[in-house]
C-alpha cells in the first residue's frame, strides 16, 4: 500500500479539521465563551491544545488576551503570523501540553474539540491539577469533548466512510475496554488512489469519572451543556460542554 507523503497529507489534513468544524458552531462557542464566563478585555484566557486556533485566535480578536499551547509546531507558526498580522493579544507556544508550566494565571483555561480525551486516565488527571494550578483564585475550565461514554454508547459506529474535499475515508473503529477506549483506524484515499493510514484512540470517561477526576484536580464540577450555554446535556447528545471551577 502506498503512502502519501507527509507534505501533501498533512495539508489536506489541516484542512480537514477546518472544513469538518462549522463556522457558526465555532461561533456559538465563542459567544458562549465570552458571556459565560464574563470575559472581557482585561481576562486571560489559556487555550490548551488550541490546534489551529479557531478560539484562541477569535477570542482575541475580541481583545481578549490569550495565550495559546499545541503539540504540533506547524499549528503554532500559523497563529503566530496571525497574531502578528492582526496585532492581537494572542501569544502561542509550541509545547508538550503535558509536561507545560507557567507561572501565569488566567481566569479561564478552555479545553476544546474532545482533545483531552487523547490521554489515558493517569496523564488526563496530570493535565487537570495543571489547568487548577494556572488559574487565579476561582478561576474556571471549560472542557468540550464527544467521548463520554454517555455520548459513545449512543453514538458508536464500528465501520462509516465520507469524504472531505478531495479525501475519501475509510473507517474502522473498536470499542475496547480496559481502560475503557475506543481505537480507530483510518484509510484515507487520494484522487490518484494512493492512501494513507491513520490510526487513534479516544478515551472513554463517564460523567462520573470525569467529575471524579475533577474533583482530584482541584476542581468543583458546575454544570454540563449539550448546547454551549443554553441546553443541558442528556444521555446521548453528540457534544459536551463540562464547565467547573477551581476550588477555593
Amino acid at each position: 500500500m502506498s503512502n502519501i507523503n507527509d507534505t501533501f497529507f498533512e495539508g489536506y489534513y489541516k484542512e480537514i479539521w477546518r472544513t469538518s468544524i462549522p463556522d457558526i458552531l465555532t461561533e456559538k462557542e465563542i459567544e458562549f465563551i465570552v458571556s459565560f464566563f464574563n470575559l472581557t478585555v482585561n481576562s486571560k484566557v489559556l487555550d490548551m491544545m488550541c490546534g489551529y486556533g479557531r478560539h484562541a485566535i477569535a477570542l482575541a480578536k475580541k481583545g481578549i488576551n490569550v495565550t495559546a499551547i499545541d503539540n504540533l509546531q506547524d499549528y503554532i507558526t500559523e497563529i503566530i503570523r496571525i497574531s502578528q498580522t492582526e496585532h492581537l493579544p494572542l501569544r502561542a507556544v509550541q509545547a508538550n501540553v503535558i509536561d507545560y508550566k507557567t507561572d501565569d494565571k488566567f481566569d479561564l483555561v478552555i479545553c476544546m474539540g474532545n482533545s483531552l480525551n487523547f490521554f489515558d486516565k493517569k496523564d488526563t488527571l496530570k493535565l487537570l491539577t495543571a489547568f487548577a494550578s494556572f488559574l487565579k483564585p476561582e478561576g474556571q475550565i471549560l472542557i468540550n469533548t464527544w467521548s463520554l461514554a454517555e455520548t459513545v454508547i449512543k453514538n458508536f459506529k464500528e465501520k462509516a466512510w465520507n469524504k472531505v474535499g478531495e479525501l475519501k475515508f475509510l473507517i474502522e473503529s473498536k470499542f475496547l475496554f480496559h481502560p475503557t477506549r475506543i481505537e480507530t483506524e483510518s484509510i484515507i484515499i487520494a484522487p490518484d488512489c494512493k492512501t494513507e493510514i491513520k490510526t487513534g484512540i479516544d478515551y472513554i470517561y463517564s460523567i462520573n469519572e470525569m467529575e471524579d477526576m475533577l474533583n482530584e484536580a482541584g476542581f468543583v464540577p458546575k454544570e454540563i451543556y449539550s448546547v454551549p450555554g443554553k441546553k443541558l446535556y442528556s444521555l446521548g447528545e453528540p457534544r459536551a460542554y463540562i464547565v467547573a471551577q477551581k476550588s477555593l
